[in-house]
């Protein structure tokens, strides 16, 4: 597509049509522009009403919003309530409890399928188990798991008896795990021998002895294991167990624990632009009323629909939207175990029209690899399976390109599929702008308008409103009730990261810059404002991969890495090094490339892989010592270098990094 096509694509229109509009829960834009309005009217009030009707109380709150401590807010905080008995227990009794709620796909396509009854069934069983170890309310628990039903099952047990869990995603390296449980003081890891991926056993439980036996863990006292394929692991004598010992005996019906609101119902690390991550830390209240809310407005759940987020439980998009949201609005969803290109690039296209999936939410990244795949085999096209089933499609983790989304809307959804480009975080706990399928006019890259309740807007470096049409820093004026509530163990990190003083301290800093259109006031993201990378919706520390890089203490004297946009990955990590040795180059160079790579995917994991490795004698640095970072970024592109140089130390060594091996 060229640049005038693509600036053509979007601007285009894309209205929802009669029948969606028609059948939708918020119906047309009068319906949304009421919303809003009464949020904007009577904004406690508005909060209040949703979180009486859309969330069990075991104890009823008084007080909907505290803003006596900000920015560290507090939401319905003298109410009560389980997360996993909102998920499962409201559903006995009604016709839900039979109704199915997981159809799970393994990686070889076997189909298992568990009813809301079964289902609470075995949370509760396990949920005996934890507290059989001695786990209570308020401890923590790292699970480190597979997308199977038990990584499910683990974390609504743990939320069922007041537990916080940690979910690490299964691609983590051992370091990563280490540094997460020794962060959160995990007194248990949950996790598997193994997991499958593409038709290949990849170890979990060995990863979980290595990390533990970095020191530090000694929190740890029980290790739980999911035996996932036939293959042994090692077991830690009076420490390991599989889910067959601890759930021997276990009985299926386990009272949930009431928690106030404002209880951690887990704790998700993110990386941040200093090396170590960033314990997110979510309540049990505002998470759970969002997560409900933004199934019923973005997906406009439905009870007959069959509901897919392709979205790993490591990943927050997992927490929301798999292992909480959907349970909660009493859908029926997929979950699935493998990649989509095995055993062919089809496997989306395969299980949606298997499963009669209508809503069916992933990255642009997987959109993006499947045309290629597509474009490139005929027989693993779209159009070659029957997709009529879906009425929603959906994309999550980073702004999808105007290209990707006419490809998504044409070949996918048929051109009748209205397509919700979500933009959220970690940090926000669910959708902050988002189309809403049977009102708001799509517009292709543009995630178009905040959610009703959420004062988002673009504003200069002190916090000063920018006009239409202009790119800024995308904030948000107003708490909003599944908000982050601080960095695990670290408030002052928090207030800096999120609420930072130059800008008045009370404007919720995303980190992200946007512009909004000047005629309908719709936002686009236009990327990352701090060093942090966004790699296929993985959110990447540069200061981590550049810790990681160095302690690779013979052979790194130091390293710089940025990001660079990526037609398949939307951004790619570029490394600058310098060795303690000659600067390589040639085929020794590829080799020593190769060794920091599986470094670097060893310490972090294989996501956080640099793409692009350069050598230099020396880094771009200014007289005073300070690494040029926006020189290392306009080399990555390939952009000539037209910037002010003078104060560079050693200008020559631009024409070494500037060498691709």
């Amino acid at each position: 597509m060229s640049a005038v096509e693509s600036i053509l694509v979007e601007n285009r229109v894309f209205p929802p049509s009669d029948a969606t509009v028609k059948a939708a829960r918020i119906s047309g834009m009068e319906a949304y522009n009421a919303l809003c309005a009464e949020a904007e009217k009577d904004f406690e009030g508005f909060w209040a009403r949703l979180a009486q009707g859309n969330v069990v109380w075991t104890k009823p709150f008084t007080k909907t919003l505290d803003e006596s401590n900000a920015p560290f807010y507090k939401w319905f905080e003298d109410g009560e309530l389980n997360a996993s008995a909102n998920c499962l227990d409201k559903h006995i009794g009604t016709p839900v409890e039979n109704k199915t709620a997981i159809i799970f796909e393994a990686d070889d396509g076997a189909v298992t399928k568990v009813t809301y009854k079964e289902l609470l069934a075995r949370v509760s069983q396990f949920a005996n188990a934890l507290k059989a170890h001695g786990i209570k309310k308020g401890d923590r628990v790292v699970v480190y798991m597979p997308m199977t039903i038990e990584g499910v099952v683990a974390m609504q047990a743990c939320a069922r008896i007041g537990a916080t869990h940690s979910v690490v995603f299964g691609g983590f390296s051992a370091k990563a795990l280490n540094e997460r449980i020794i962060d959160a003081g995990a007194v248990a890891v949950i996790t598997a021998n193994y997991q499958m991926r593409g038709g290949k056993e990849l170890p979990l439980k060995a990863i979980v002895d290595e990390g533990i036996a970095m020191g530090g863990c000694e929190c740890v006292k029980s290790v739980m294991v999911y035996m996932r394929t036939p293959t042994a692991c090692n077991m830690q004598a009076g420490r390991d167990q599989t889910f067959a010992e601890v759930l021997q005996g276990q009985s299926f019906e386990c009272v949930p624990e009431p928690v106030g609101a404002e209880h951690p119902l887990f704790i998700l690390y993110t990386s941040g632009s200093t090396g170590k991550p960033k314990g997110v830390q979510h309540s049990t209240g505002g998470f759970l009323l969002w997560a409900k809310l933004t199934m019923d407005w973005v997906f406009d759940i439905q009870p007959s629909d069959v509901f897919w987020c392709t979205a790993d439980i490591g990943w927050v998009t997992g927490h929301t939207y798999v292992a909480y949201g959907p349970l909660a609005a009493g859908a029926t969803e997929v979950i699935f175990e493998g990649i989509p290109t095995f055993p062919n690039a089809g496997r989306f296209w395969q299980m949606i029209e298997k499963h009669k999936v209508s809503v069916f939410y992933t990255a642009p990244t997987a959109i993006r690899s499947l045309i290629k795949a597509a474009e490139g085999d005929e027989k693993i096209h779209p159009k070659r399976y029957d997709l009529t089933s879906l009425r929603i499609l959906g994309t999550v983790g980073e702004p999808i390109n105007p290209e990707a989304w006419m490809w998504y809307h044409k070949n996918v959804g048929g051109e009748r599929c209205p397509i919700v480009d979500t933009f959220w975080q970690t940090e926000t706990g669910g959708h902050m702008i988002s189309p809403l399928p049977g009102a708001t006019p799509t517009v292709p890259g543009s995630c178009t308008l905040p959610l009703p309740g959420i004062m988002a807007a673009i504003v200069d470096e002190v916090g000063h409103d920018i006009p239409n049409g202009s790119g800024g820093m995308l904030v948000v004026k107003r708490p909003w009730p599944s908000m982050i509530r601080t960095i695990w163990g670290d408030p002052e990190r928090y207030k800096k990261s999120y609420f930072p003083e130059e800008m008045g301290g009370n404007l919720y800093l995303a980190g992200d810059g946007a512009v909004r259109s000047a005629d309908r006031g719709y936002f686009r993201i236009t990327g990352r404002i701090d060093d942090v990378l966004n790699v296929s919706g993985h959110r990447l520390g540069t200061m981590e991969i550049e810790s990681a890089l160095v302690s690779m203490t013979e052979l790194v004297a130091e390293a710089a890495v940025v990001g660079r946009p990526d037609d398949m990955t939307g951004e790619a990590v570029c490394a600058f090094v310098v060795l303690k040795r000659s600067r390589p180059t040639g085929e020794e160079a590829k080799q020593i490339a190769t060794v920091l790579r599986n470094w670097v995917a060893k310490e972090i994991g294989p996501i956080a892989k640099p793409k692009d490795i350069r050598f230099g004698d020396n880094l771009p640095k200014t007289r005073s010592g300070k690494i040029m970072r926006r020189l290392l970024r306009s080399i990555a592109k390939g952009e000539a270098i037209t910037q002010d140089t003078s104060t560079l130390e050693n200008p020559a060594i631009l024409e070494q990094l500037a060498e691709k091996l």
